[in-house]
């Protein structure tokens, strides 16, 4: 990011750019295009209703926690025609719901979803979501901001027509970069769509990535920091990312139980996060201040109706297990610094079980 200077129109700098499309293609494990812009993950959500829809296309929108909400009002923005398919925060909509909703509107031209619903730590069967809606004439559009490098996904295989990305989850980067992949299936409704837009072309980002060029000024840092990134992940592999974003968050899950404390999300537990109830009585941001004021330690509160209500805890990109070791730590002493009986030693034992039963060989002693 030092070299941020360097000029974003010239050989330099497009060399970088191909290399990055090309990367993030590998990485994500598809042949479809894969398309770049400087915005949060909410502009490339923005970007694929307003290039691939009209005005009162039916749509079909899952909405199981925040984030699900956002695709709902993107949806009304553009005066989609929307069938919401709603869960209370902590569960999911099943695939069962989505085929009986394909089957009840045949006319449906696509179904938004998030991979994670990060604001409840709760993951959606994508893969059964995706073979049932290729059957179909939709198209199948998936938000996975914090799903990419934190749980398998198929692309080209389980038929995600459109999938999201953003740089500042498993990516490690800062926020302001929002990709997507984008099949030929969608490709066509990009045909036929008469939605207005202007600086999220889809069309137009891509003839510029294929010579090298993002269509308008790009975050030159961000790209150059993406760049190495993805070199990273690819030395590293993909499925070894998320295998250890899997780990964290079936250590988190079995210390915080360990504690006493519960999932919120105990029947779709995602990877990208864990959310778990504050203790009966203890308001959840009393903890989330105190890993700041006392470790100098970021984790999350609820959002909306859950601020509170629970926690969150992170498992993305460059956590690792000595990470997670003086997390459930730092958890164990806040919870018996305000009243909730901790045994110090609990969570972490069973966050190193975890970690043992994968990582630790033991050596056998001769005698």
């Amino acid at each position: 990011m030092m070299a941020s200077d360097i000029h974003h129109r010239t050989e330099d700098f497009r060399k970088i750019y191909r290399s990055a499309l090309s990367d993030l293609k590998e990485v994500m494990g598809t042949s479809h295009d894969v398309l770049l812009f400087a915005a949060s993950g909410t502009g490339a959500m923005d970007a694929t209703v307003s290039n691939l829809f009209s005005k009162g296309d039916k749509v079909i929108v899952c909405c199981a926690g925040k984030f699900g909400e956002r695709w709902v009002d993107i949806a009304k923005a553009y005066g989609l025609d929307a069938t919401v398919l709603s869960a209370p925060y902590g569960e999911v909509i099943t695939p069962a719901q989505v085929e009986a909703a394909l089957a009840q509107e045949p006319a449906t031209k696509g179904v938004f979803v998030q991979a994670s619903e990060t604001s409840t730590g709760a993951a959606h069967d994508v893969e059964a979501m995706g073979r049932a809606i290729a059957r179909t004439g939709a198209i199948f559009v998936v938000d996975a901001i914090t799903g990419l490098g934190t749980m398998p996904l198929d692309i080209d295989g389980w038929g995600l027509d459109v999938l999201i990305g953003g740089s500042q989850k498993a990516f490690m980067i800062p926020p302001g970069l929002a990709f997507m992949s984008i099949s030929p299936k969608a490709w066509k409704f990009s045909e036929t769509a008469t939605l207005p837009h202007f600086y999220f072309n889809l069309k137009k980002e891509k003839k510029s990535g294929d010579a090298g060029e993002s269509s308008w000024t790009p975050a030159t840092s961000l790209i150059l920091a993406l760049a190495e990134a993805l070199r990273y992940v690819k030395q590293l592999g993909m499925p070894n990312l998320i295998e250890n974003a899997q780990l964290l968050a079936r250590g988190t899950r079995a210390a915080v139980q360990a504690l006493g404390l519960e999932l919120f999300s105990p029947g779709s537990p995602g990877s990208s996060v864990t959310a778990v109830k504050a203790p009966a009585g203890m308001d959840s941001g009393v903890i989330v201040k105190e890993f700041r004021n006392r470790f100098g330690a970021i984790i999350a509160n609820g959002q909306g109706s859950m601020k509170g209500q629970i926690f969150r805890i992170a498992h993305l990109g460059y956590f690792d297990f000595a990470d997670l070791f003086a997390v459930i730590a730092g958890l164990e002493i806040i919870l018996h610094a305000n009243g909730h009986p901790v045994k110090f030693g609990t969570g972490v034992a069973a966050v190193e079980e975890i970690y043992s039963s994968v990582a630790v060989k033991p050596k056998t002693v001769s005698v």
